[in-house]
């Protein structure tokens, strides 16, 4: 399937670009000073004997803590990487080399998105396994439900590369990052001022929370993340930094961002066989 050529090129492109071959660098040096950070932490709670119940709570939230600067640095990525694709290819020209050849639009976008979803497979992997695996050597503990909550992070990541994608059929690449990042930020401030409203019991608040996640559910998904992976002391209290009391993502809202996500690749699709190049 000619879809497999655009997505093998596209994957070899995405790798050579300076921005993924930064953020995989950087990715590498949050590690170490995780790991570090880990390693010190652990040698004081030794010494001073704290409670098991204490230490497995405050290594949950190291961890989960590791994840959440994952789950940015994957969205960073997502978008970064993926922004250019559509949009700087049509005011480039470049794509009417591709689509002079026997090629639908829809196969060479859904070529881009098959490229983009492997390297940003293998990047979250990385990341994600390397603070899990490094939270595990260095303290001993082990994040529940890991691949659980890494499906979500993955499942975030997609959702806002399938947004870019459809962006960049219509939009430049500056206005593409721009409403990107922009209904980004506003499902981040939605998803902590819906968890602060749960814990005050504002349903004003929580209320709110809900409207900005139905605008965009990538908050969402990380807060059920979150949750997946939360500890039995969490269990316990029903709080945590990340999820707390009503504030936590039901299965529907899952759905509804699985939804929003094929919906977005769909319209992409779609947007880029009817626009005149």
């Amino acid at each position: 399937m000619a879809a497999w050529v655009i997505a093998r090129l596209t994957f070899r492109e995405a790798i050579q670009r300076k921005i993924a071959l930064g953020a995989l660098l950087l990715g590498l040096v949050f590690l170490g000073v995780y790991g570090a950070g880990l390693y010190f932490i652990r040698q004081e709670l030794d010494r001073e004997g704290a409670n098991p119940l204490i230490t497995n709570q405050l290594y949950n939230f190291l961890a989960l803590s590791g994840l959440y600067v994952v789950n940015f640095l994957f969205v960073m990525m997502t978008v970064l990487t993926s922004v250019d694709t559509i949009a700087g290819e049509v005011a480039s020209g470049r794509i009417h080399t591709l689509a002079s050849k026997p090629l639908r639009r829809w196969e060479i976008l859904l070529g881009k998105w098959v490229g983009f979803v492997v390297m940003l497979t293998l990047y979250l992997l990385l990341m994600g396994g390397g603070v899990a695996a490094v939270a595990d050597a260095v303290t001993g503990y082990r994040v529940p439900n890991l691949p659980r909550g890494l499906g979500l992070i993955w499942f975030n990541g997609i959702l806002l590369l399938n947004v870019t994608m459809l962006g960049g059929t219509r939009l430049s690449t500056l206005a593409n990052g721009v409403v990107v990042f922009a209904t980004f930020g506003i499902a981040f401030v939605g998803g902590w001022v819906e968890q602060i409203g749960s814990f005050l019991d504002s349903q004003a608040a929580v209320t709110l929370g809900i409207i900005s996640s139905l605008l965009m559910p990538s908050e969402a998904l990380w807060k059920r993340a979150a949750y997946e992976m939360r500890s039995l002391v969490v269990d316990t209290t029903g709080f945590s930094p990340f999820t707390s009391g009503s504030s936590i993502p039901s299965g529907l809202m899952i759905g509804y961002a699985a939804l929003y996500a094929l919906v977005a690749l769909g319209l992409a699709m779609w947007s880029l066989e009817r626009r005149d190049l």
